[in-house]
């Protein structure tokens, strides 16, 4: 008997597996068959019938979702504004002080200091604290004047006299005339004197 039970077990998986390929082809390509495909293709209209109805409902949930999505978009939007006109307010009035500190040492020994701050990149006497290193511009400066000696303040030694017009032939009231025609007129006196 058992080997009764397992000959008509083998038979039956035989027999299963000569009609599972059937089935699955069936079932893989439901529009072998038309009936198949009809059913196919009702429950297929079902389900998309179903999705539709489901995204209509959640249309206003996904339409408020976008709002506040934008609503937030837009306020981080704003306050990324307001912080880079914050940052640069800020290094500007940095800039300003450093500008200002090395004209202020500048004026000792350049003819003109807005010279020097211009030549120097202000950003790199600050550290992270804001503190201004004053020992780094003066040293930066004695090399700017090294290079640039032109823009040093000139020696305070002798200053060279400066001519007064006012002084000589013309201060003692004989002064001549500066018309063409009293110029001619002297010139002609003089030669008929000489003659």
């Amino acid at each position: 008997m058992p080997e009764e039970t397992t000959t008509e077990q083998v038979e039956q998986q035989s027999e299963e597996s000569r009609t599972a390929p059937e089935a699955e082809a069936t079932k893989a390509d439901p529009w072998s068959d038309p009936e198949a495909a009809r059913k196919e293709i009702e429950k297929l209209r079902k389900e998309s019938a179903s999705y539709r109805t489901k995204a209509k409902e959640l249309e206003p949930f996904a339409k408020k979702a976008k709002e506040l999505e934008d609503a937030q978009k837009s306020e981080q939007e704003r306050l990324n504004e307001q912080l880079t006109a914050a940052q640069e307010r800020a290094a500007k009035a940095v800039r300003t002080a450093v500008a200002s500190k090395v004209e202020a040492l500048a004026a000792a020994d350049f003819a003109d200091p807005e010279d020097a701050a211009g030549a120097l990149d202000l950003t790199a006497y600050v550290d992270d604290d804001g503190v201004i290193d004053a020992g780094a511009i003066k040293a930066d400066l004695a090399d700017l004047l090294k290079r640039k000696p032109h823009w040093g303040k000139p020696d305070e030694g002798p200053r060279a006299p400066r001519p007064d017009r006012t002084q000589g032939s013309s201060g003692n009231g004989n002064r001549t005339s500066s018309d063409p025609g009293d110029i001619f007129a002297g010139l002609m006196q003089q030669a008929l004197k000489g003659h």
